[in-house]
């Protein structure tokens, strides 16, 4: 029989975990990205939960207050995927529905490239393949898009403007609702929350070329959103090429980056079939 966790653990490092839903469910695992935490699940969780599946939703390295190291070489992509196969290793959940949102999605890459032995399926909401990305960078407009990257290396000054609140205006200006601009924007206001999440963009300078290239090989899924004005259609074009399985790509017509938040019935929807065609 399985049993619910609360949190995990991994070098010392202590993370929160939600998990809710039926406990004999084959389990969902959904990672956030930034600036938020497991609650940008709260709309699609239910969902997923009236399927018959499990949830195990963490607050990642740098939202969880247990797991907050102040270096930014401690973000690099195998941390970051270390930790995922910790949650689900410690759950006893394995293999798992991976379900990733923004940089949770890159998360979800690496680590169903990494250990496909512990995904059943993948879902990415946003972020393309990482290497996807980076041709995008080098070819199209997304470049622009993602001039925040370079703007979050800077050092002190970030923390300092996103503990102040002005924070709240921007995810706003991207299409996120004020009340869970609100909510995302609060936990900011404490410096090492918000150095944990501007660490996982300054952790990018370490990740391993080869890593970052590895084709997935387990059903993939993933969902861009027209409205997205962080994220262009070219890595999404592109991201087939890094997938040795069969893949599904929906595009969300008048849907902003925020996924989860915005759209989860439709989100619902398209999971339902992904999800259940893979769960045997």
């Amino acid at each position: 029989m399985s049993e619910r966790i609360a949190a995990f653990t991994r070098d010392g490092l202590t993370f929160d975990v939600r998990d809710a839903g039926p406990i004999d469910g084959v389990p969902v695992v959904l990672l956030h990205g930034f600036p938020q935490d497991s609650r940008s699940w709260d709309r699609l969780a239910p969902l997923l939960h009236r399927r018959g599946f499990r949830t195990l939703a963490p607050d990642l390295r740098g939202a969880s207050p247990g797991a907050r190291p102040r270096s930014r070489w401690a973000y690099r992509s195998s941390q970051l995927t270390a930790d995922v196969v910790a949650l689900i290793e410690q759950a006893g959940a394995g293999p798992v529905h991976l379900v990733g949102h923004d940089w949770g999605a890159a998360a979800a890459w690496s680590t169903a490239a990494a250990r496909p032995d512990l995904v059943r399926t993948l879902t990415t909401l946003s972020v393309p393949h990482p290497a996807a990305f980076v041709r995008a960078v080098l070819t199209s407009s997304q470049v622009l898009k993602s001039w925040y990257m370079l703007a979050f290396q800077v050092p002190v000054l970030p923390e300092l403007l996103l503990s102040r609140g002005g924070i709240r205006r921007q995810l706003i200006a991207t299409g996120m609702s004020p009340d869970d601009a609100t909510r995302d924007a609060a936990p900011m206001r404490e410096k090492a929350r918000a150095r944990g999440g501007l660490n996982w963009y300054r952790g990018m300078a370490f990740t391993t070329p080869g890593r970052a290239s590895a084709n997935v090989r387990v059903p993939t899924l993933h969902v861009w959103s027209d409205g997205d004005t962080a994220i262009g259609p070219v890595g999404a074009a592109l991201t087939p090429r890094y997938v040795d399985a069969p893949y599904k790509f929906e595009v969300l017509e008048g849907v902003s980056h925020w996924i989860p938040d915005e759209a989860p019935e439709r989100l619902d929807a398209l999971l339902g079939d992904h999800l259940v065609a893979h769960s045997q």
